[in-house]
């Protein structure tokens, strides 16, 4: 059954812009999670823009359903995984000067410095994730390396999507639907679990859950900005329902 991951980074955005203590990111996972949330994930970003690592710290101690801590591949943010030990850990690009993640990750690339961080990750008894494009060489890659979940970016989709008309039987839309459909069925074949996300809202999201095999969506900016007009419980409700309606 298709599960849900909601990203409760922007909570913390929020409060950072006063650097002041509301709203807490804690309660926002507890209201996630009572609204149906079947995972709570974070970014520690380097520069600490928004979550900090005594979130992280809190969130590992009180949260009742499973953490994936997004994270850059570097030994310090290896480090802190290590020591928390979420149920997953996210490997991601980053760049400073980026609004949000831009791409996937580059496996290919950086195979050799990331393949003892995924062993280091492994042996603390974390599943290791990267997020990845819909690339067969990238998914292939991060197999070579142990990853157990590529997370598929949904975000060039989810431009498409929106640039034509918000149209899912849009000739470009339903292209960018199946190079999601065949990375997904790429990464089943090699034995890892198929999860997908980045810029899903309430409107693109059931194409996406309706993939075949697809097993957790994480999104987090439109379940936030939803949850500023009706509360986190019955944005992340919502959310659920409109995946779980498109997965029967």
């Amino acid at each position: 059954m298709i599960e849900l991951g909601v990203n409760i980074d922007h909570v913390a955005t929020l409060r950072q812009a006063r650097k002041s203590y509301d709203p807490d990111p804690i309660w926002a996972a507890v209201e996630a999670h009572l609204g149906g949330a079947d995972g709570i994930t974070v970014h520690l970003r380097e520069d600490r823009r928004h979550i900090q690592d005594t979130d992280v710290e809190r969130l590992r101690t009180h949260t009742q359903i499973k953490l994936n801590l997004e994270m850059a591949a570097t030994p310090e943010m290896v480090a802190i995984a290590c020591a928390l030990r979420p149920e997953m850990a996210m490997l991601v690009p980053e760049g400073r000067q980026e609004i949000t993640t831009e791409g996937g990750l580059d496996v290919v690339a950086q195979a050799s410095a990331l393949a003892p961080m995924i062993r280091q990750l492994r042996d603390a008894g974390i599943t290791v994730s990267a997020f990845v494009d819909a690339d067969q060489q990238q998914i292939r890659a991060a197999h070579s390396l142990g990853v157990e979940v590529c997370e598929v970016h949904t975000g060039p989709y989810a431009d498409v999507f929106y640039a034509q008309g918000r149209d899912p039987d849009r000739p470009l839309v339903r292209k960018a639907l199946e190079e999601l459909g065949l990375a997904g069925q790429e990464i089943q074949r090699l034995g890892m679990r198929f999860n997908a996300g980045h810029a899903l809202n309430y409107f693109n999201v059931q194409p996406v859950a309706a993939l075949e095999g697809v097993r957790e969506l994480h999104i987090g900016h439109s379940i936030v900005s939803r949850a500023v007009l009706v509360g986190m419980r019955e944005a992340v409700r919502e959310m659920k329902r409109l995946m779980r309606e498109a997965a029967r």
